[in-house]
Protein backbone atom coordinates (compact mmCIF):
# COMPACT_ATOMS: atom_id res chain seq x y z
CA UNK A 1 0.00 0.00 0.00
CA UNK A 2 1.57 3.54 -1.09
CA UNK A 3 0.63 4.85 2.09
CA UNK A 4 2.66 2.38 4.49
CA UNK A 5 5.63 4.58 2.51
CA UNK A 6 5.00 7.70 4.55
CA UNK A 7 5.35 5.65 8.19
CA UNK A 8 9.00 5.39 8.38
CA UNK A 9 9.75 8.97 7.68
CA UNK A 10 6.49 9.96 9.69
CA UNK A 11 8.22 8.13 12.70
CA UNK A 12 11.70 9.87 12.00
CA UNK A 13 9.95 13.25 11.90
CA UNK A 14 7.98 12.69 15.00
CA UNK A 15 10.61 11.93 16.79
CA UNK A 16 12.65 14.53 16.20
CA UNK A 17 10.03 17.83 16.44
CA UNK A 18 9.53 18.94 20.10
CA UNK A 19 7.73 22.09 18.93
CA UNK A 20 6.50 23.74 16.03
CA UNK A 21 9.68 25.97 15.82
CA UNK A 22 11.84 22.79 15.61
CA UNK A 23 10.40 21.92 12.27
CA UNK A 24 11.01 23.25 8.61
CA UNK A 25 7.69 22.14 8.06
CA UNK A 26 5.46 24.03 10.67
CA UNK A 27 2.49 23.57 9.14
CA UNK A 28 2.08 19.27 9.14
CA UNK A 29 1.50 17.31 12.84
CA UNK A 30 2.14 13.39 13.53
CA UNK A 31 -0.14 11.93 16.28
CA UNK A 32 0.69 8.86 17.63
CA UNK A 33 -1.51 6.86 19.99
CA UNK A 34 0.25 3.20 21.05
CA UNK A 35 -4.16 2.12 22.73
CA UNK A 36 -7.17 2.71 21.69
CA UNK A 37 -8.92 5.68 22.85
CA UNK A 38 -12.32 6.75 24.55
CA UNK A 39 -14.78 9.11 22.83
CA UNK A 40 -12.86 12.55 23.26
CA UNK A 41 -14.77 16.03 22.52
CA UNK A 42 -12.20 18.52 20.08
CA UNK A 43 -12.75 21.10 18.15
CA UNK A 44 -11.15 20.31 14.84
CA UNK A 45 -9.31 23.25 12.57
CA UNK A 46 -9.81 22.82 8.54
CA UNK A 47 -6.95 19.97 7.97
CA UNK A 48 -6.70 17.11 5.75
CA UNK A 49 -5.61 13.94 7.94
CA UNK A 50 -3.80 11.10 6.31
CA UNK A 51 -4.19 7.52 8.37
CA UNK A 52 -1.14 5.92 8.09
CA UNK A 53 -1.90 3.31 10.24
CA UNK A 54 -4.32 2.00 12.93
CA UNK A 55 -7.97 3.30 12.66
CA UNK A 56 -10.25 5.19 14.34
CA UNK A 57 -13.91 6.97 14.02
CA UNK A 58 -15.01 10.48 14.22
CA UNK A 59 -18.51 11.58 14.52
CA UNK A 60 -20.62 14.97 14.57
CA UNK A 61 -24.35 15.41 14.78
CA UNK A 62 -25.79 12.49 12.76
CA UNK A 63 -22.70 12.09 10.54
CA UNK A 64 -20.06 8.94 11.93
CA UNK A 65 -16.58 8.43 10.05
CA UNK A 66 -14.47 5.67 10.06
CA UNK A 67 -11.33 5.99 9.08
CA UNK A 68 -8.42 3.06 8.20
CA UNK A 69 -5.11 3.09 6.97
CA UNK A 70 -5.12 4.82 3.47
CA UNK A 71 -7.69 7.07 4.14
CA UNK A 72 -7.58 11.06 3.65
CA UNK A 73 -10.10 13.28 6.32
CA UNK A 74 -10.99 16.25 5.27
CA UNK A 75 -12.32 19.42 7.71
CA UNK A 76 -12.85 22.47 5.76
CA UNK A 77 -14.18 24.84 8.64
CA UNK A 78 -13.98 24.50 12.32
CA UNK A 79 -16.01 21.69 13.75
CA UNK A 80 -16.73 21.14 17.51
CA UNK A 81 -16.65 16.77 16.94
CA UNK A 82 -16.21 13.62 19.15
CA UNK A 83 -13.54 11.07 18.09
CA UNK A 84 -12.19 8.22 19.08
CA UNK A 85 -8.89 6.12 17.87
CA UNK A 86 -10.21 2.41 17.98
CA UNK A 87 -7.00 0.51 16.55
CA UNK A 88 -3.69 0.83 17.89
CA UNK A 89 -0.75 -0.84 19.78
CA UNK A 90 2.52 -0.41 21.16
CA UNK A 91 3.71 -2.69 18.02
CA UNK A 92 1.77 -0.85 15.28
CA UNK A 93 0.36 2.65 16.61
CA UNK A 94 -2.24 4.79 15.69
CA UNK A 95 -0.05 7.10 13.20
CA UNK A 96 -1.98 9.87 11.47
CA UNK A 97 -0.11 12.78 9.59
CA UNK A 98 -2.12 16.07 9.98
CA UNK A 99 -1.72 18.76 7.29
CA UNK A 100 -3.41 22.13 7.88
CA UNK A 101 -5.33 23.93 5.44
CA UNK A 102 -4.91 27.53 4.03
CA UNK A 103 -7.67 28.38 2.45
CA UNK A 104 -6.89 31.79 1.51
CA UNK A 105 -4.33 28.67 -0.70
CA UNK A 106 -7.45 27.32 -2.08
CA UNK A 107 -9.40 30.48 -2.85
CA UNK A 108 -6.22 31.46 -5.17
CA UNK A 109 -6.58 28.60 -6.82
CA UNK A 110 -10.00 30.08 -8.37
CA UNK A 111 -8.74 31.44 -11.56
CA UNK A 112 -7.09 28.50 -12.41
CA UNK A 113 -9.65 25.97 -11.72
CA UNK A 114 -13.22 27.46 -11.06
CA UNK A 115 -14.61 27.39 -14.52
CA UNK A 116 -14.51 23.40 -13.96
CA UNK A 117 -15.77 23.16 -10.63
CA UNK A 118 -19.45 24.11 -9.00
CA UNK A 119 -20.79 23.92 -5.86
CA UNK A 120 -21.30 20.51 -4.47
CA UNK A 121 -25.09 21.01 -2.85
CA UNK A 122 -24.78 18.46 -0.45
CA UNK A 123 -21.20 18.39 0.53
CA UNK A 124 -20.60 18.46 4.47
CA UNK A 125 -17.89 19.83 6.22
CA UNK A 126 -16.15 17.04 7.32
CA UNK A 127 -15.84 14.60 4.55
CA UNK A 128 -13.42 11.53 3.76
CA UNK A 129 -12.28 8.28 1.34
CA UNK A 130 -8.87 6.63 0.00
CA UNK A 131 -6.22 8.64 -0.48
CA UNK A 132 -5.40 9.47 -4.12
CA UNK A 133 -2.02 8.16 -5.14
CA UNK A 134 -1.33 11.76 -6.48
CA UNK A 135 -1.90 13.35 -2.88
CA UNK A 136 0.04 10.95 -1.31
CA UNK A 137 2.73 11.02 -3.47
CA UNK A 138 2.75 15.03 -3.15
CA UNK A 139 2.56 14.50 0.53
CA UNK A 140 5.50 12.32 0.57
CA UNK A 141 7.31 15.10 -0.90
CA UNK A 142 6.44 17.43 1.50
CA UNK A 143 7.19 15.44 4.28
CA UNK A 144 10.49 14.68 2.38
CA UNK A 145 11.96 18.14 3.16
CA UNK A 146 11.64 18.05 6.65
CA UNK A 147 15.68 17.72 7.53
CA UNK A 148 16.25 20.67 4.40
CA UNK A 149 15.22 23.73 5.51
CA UNK A 150 16.36 25.82 2.42
CA UNK A 151 14.31 23.05 -0.12
CA UNK A 152 11.17 23.45 2.58
CA UNK A 153 11.31 27.27 2.46
CA UNK A 154 12.16 27.41 -1.47
CA UNK A 155 9.96 24.16 -2.50
CA UNK A 156 7.50 23.90 0.03
CA UNK A 157 5.24 26.80 -1.18
CA UNK A 158 4.93 25.07 -4.51
CA UNK A 159 4.07 21.70 -3.15
CA UNK A 160 1.81 22.54 -0.82
CA UNK A 161 -0.20 24.54 -3.30
CA UNK A 162 -0.41 21.19 -5.42
CA UNK A 163 -1.29 19.28 -1.53
CA UNK A 164 -4.34 21.73 -2.02
CA UNK A 165 -5.09 21.50 -5.72
CA UNK A 166 -5.48 18.00 -5.29
CA UNK A 167 -7.35 17.81 -1.98
CA UNK A 168 -9.63 20.50 -4.07
CA UNK A 169 -10.25 18.13 -6.85
CA UNK A 170 -10.71 15.43 -5.11
CA UNK A 171 -13.82 13.13 -4.45
CA UNK A 172 -14.20 13.90 -1.25
CA UNK A 173 -13.22 17.74 -1.33
CA UNK A 174 -17.01 18.76 -2.92
CA UNK A 175 -17.05 21.23 0.68
CA UNK A 176 -13.80 22.78 -0.43
CA UNK A 177 -14.96 23.16 -3.84
CA UNK A 178 -18.05 25.13 -2.64
CA UNK A 179 -15.42 27.27 -0.73
CA UNK A 180 -14.27 28.51 -3.83
CA UNK A 181 -16.69 30.85 -4.43
CA UNK A 182 -16.80 33.56 -1.94
CA UNK A 183 -20.47 33.81 -2.01
CA UNK A 184 -21.42 30.62 -1.39
CA UNK A 185 -23.69 29.20 1.23
CA UNK A 186 -20.17 27.72 2.72
CA UNK A 187 -18.25 30.71 2.94
CA UNK A 188 -21.03 32.65 4.39
CA UNK A 189 -21.81 29.78 7.08
CA UNK A 190 -17.90 30.57 7.53
CA UNK A 191 -18.44 33.83 8.16
CA UNK A 192 -20.87 32.61 11.15
CA UNK A 193 -18.74 30.27 12.10
CA UNK A 194 -16.05 32.55 12.98
CA UNK A 195 -18.62 34.96 14.95
CA UNK A 196 -19.60 31.53 17.01
CA UNK A 197 -16.10 30.43 17.74
CA UNK A 198 -14.89 34.37 18.71
CA UNK A 199 -17.97 34.72 20.85
CA UNK A 200 -19.34 31.55 21.92
CA UNK A 201 -19.82 32.66 25.29
CA UNK A 202 -22.25 34.95 24.56
CA UNK A 203 -26.03 35.33 23.55
CA UNK A 204 -26.21 34.77 20.00
CA UNK A 205 -29.38 34.10 18.46
CA UNK A 206 -30.26 33.14 14.72
CA UNK A 207 -30.96 36.11 13.46
CA UNK A 208 -27.25 37.93 14.80
CA UNK A 209 -26.09 34.68 12.86
CA UNK A 210 -28.25 35.17 9.94
CA UNK A 211 -27.22 38.74 9.81
CA UNK A 212 -23.28 38.41 9.46
CA UNK A 213 -23.89 34.69 6.92
CA UNK A 214 -26.21 37.46 4.83
CA UNK A 215 -29.00 34.89 4.46
CA UNK A 216 -32.22 34.82 5.77
CA UNK A 217 -33.01 32.96 9.29
CA UNK A 218 -34.30 29.69 7.92
CA UNK A 219 -31.76 29.33 5.00
CA UNK A 220 -28.99 29.98 7.13
CA UNK A 221 -30.13 27.69 9.57
CA UNK A 222 -31.04 24.43 6.82
CA UNK A 223 -27.46 25.52 4.93
CA UNK A 224 -25.62 25.83 8.41
CA UNK A 225 -26.74 22.16 9.52
CA UNK A 226 -26.45 21.52 5.85
CA UNK A 227 -22.63 22.03 6.12
CA UNK A 228 -21.61 21.30 9.84
CA UNK A 229 -23.75 18.56 10.53
CA UNK A 230 -25.37 20.36 13.52
CA UNK A 231 -27.36 23.21 14.42
CA UNK A 232 -26.00 26.43 15.16
CA UNK A 233 -27.28 26.34 18.79
CA UNK A 234 -25.99 22.59 19.25
CA UNK A 235 -22.50 23.74 17.88
CA UNK A 236 -22.13 26.62 20.12
CA UNK A 237 -22.87 24.25 23.23
CA UNK A 238 -20.41 22.19 21.99
CA UNK A 239 -17.89 24.96 22.01
CA UNK A 240 -19.23 25.89 25.41
CA UNK A 241 -19.23 22.31 26.84
CA UNK A 242 -15.66 21.81 25.39
CA UNK A 243 -14.01 25.14 26.45
CA UNK A 244 -15.60 24.31 30.17
CA UNK A 245 -13.87 20.56 30.11
CA UNK A 246 -10.71 22.13 29.70
CA UNK A 247 -10.81 24.75 32.76
CA UNK A 248 -12.93 21.87 35.18
CA UNK A 249 -9.86 19.82 34.28
CA UNK A 250 -7.09 22.64 34.52
CA UNK A 251 -8.29 22.68 38.46
CA UNK A 252 -8.18 26.44 38.91
CA UNK A 253 -12.07 26.36 38.83
CA UNK A 254 -15.20 25.71 40.62
CA UNK A 255 -18.25 24.18 39.03
CA UNK A 256 -20.05 27.23 39.49
CA UNK A 257 -17.38 30.14 37.75
CA UNK A 258 -16.59 27.71 34.79
CA UNK A 259 -21.14 27.84 34.34
CA UNK A 260 -20.09 31.37 34.27
CA UNK A 261 -17.32 31.41 32.71
CA UNK A 262 -18.79 29.68 29.01
CA UNK A 263 -21.67 32.26 28.86
CA UNK A 264 -24.31 30.13 31.48
CA UNK A 265 -26.36 31.67 34.04
CA UNK A 266 -27.42 28.87 35.66
CA UNK A 267 -25.03 26.22 36.96
CA UNK A 268 -27.63 23.59 37.24
CA UNK A 269 -28.37 24.08 33.52
CA UNK A 270 -24.89 24.09 32.48
CA UNK A 271 -24.22 20.71 35.09
CA UNK A 272 -27.27 19.20 33.30
CA UNK A 273 -25.99 19.90 29.44
CA UNK A 274 -21.97 18.84 30.98
CA UNK A 275 -23.77 15.39 32.10
CA UNK A 276 -25.45 14.59 28.87
CA UNK A 277 -22.52 15.76 26.47
CA UNK A 278 -20.08 13.58 28.29
CA UNK A 279 -21.51 10.87 30.73
CA UNK A 280 -20.28 12.80 33.62
CA UNK A 281 -21.08 15.44 36.01
CA UNK A 282 -18.55 18.51 35.98
CA UNK A 283 -17.80 18.30 39.75
CA UNK A 284 -16.37 14.48 39.11
CA UNK A 285 -13.83 16.43 36.11
CA UNK A 286 -12.72 18.76 39.39
CA UNK A 287 -12.14 15.70 41.38
CA UNK A 288 -10.39 13.96 38.98
CA UNK A 289 -7.98 16.99 38.24
CA UNK A 290 -7.19 17.42 42.30
CA UNK A 291 -6.46 13.55 41.93
CA UNK A 292 -3.79 14.25 39.49
CA UNK A 293 -2.58 17.51 40.65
Amino acid sequence: MLVASLIDPSLAYLGKIKTKNDSALPNLFILREESVTAFDAVVYDPVVCLILQGAKVTIIGDQVTKLGAGDALIVSHDLPVQSKITIASAPQPYLALILSLDLSLIRSLYEQVGSHVHEVPKARSLSSGPADPDLIDAVGRYLALQNEPLNAKVLGPAILREIHFRLLMSSTGGMLRSLLTVDSHASRVSKAILKLRAEFTETLGIADLAQVAGMSQSSFHSHFKLVTGTTPLQYQKDLRMIAARDLLRSGRHNVSAVSYEVGYESPTHFSRDYHRKFGVTPSTETTVSLNYS
